[in-house]
């Protein structure tokens, strides 16, 4: 037999809206590294993951970024960019990544 869990939506978000923290777990050498970059900033480790999360781009948010990257170069330097010159760059990125040969553009 198995039983669903489902949690009255109401209450979850009261409970939600009171609650402002919440415990991650993570190996205890993600902690201290976790814990070493916040002190050397002179932070919270709250604080450092906050800055953390604020600063790592969703892929939603790195598509609109491409997407008005693009609009921006057609518009201001006349250069179309293809799928291709995408798939290009994206081969020279993974190349400098990996320390391999990167070919000309």
């Amino acid at each position: 037999m198995t039983a669903l869990l489902e949690r009255p939506e109401t209450v979850y978000r009261r409970y939600t809206l009171v609650m402002t923290d919440t415990t991650v777990k993570v190996d205890p050498a993600v902690r201290d590294r976790l814990m070493m970059l916040a002190r050397e900033r002179g932070m919270t480790m709250r604080d450092l993951i906050a800055e953390l999360a604020g600063a790592t781009p969703t892929q939603e948010e790195l598509r609109k970024r491409y997407e008005e990257t693009k609009a921006y170069c057609e518009t201001h330097f006349g250069v179309t960019l293809t799928d291709e010159d995408h798939d290009r760059v994206e081969k020279v990125w993974q190349d400098l990544e990996a320390g391999q040969e990167v070919e000309s553009l």
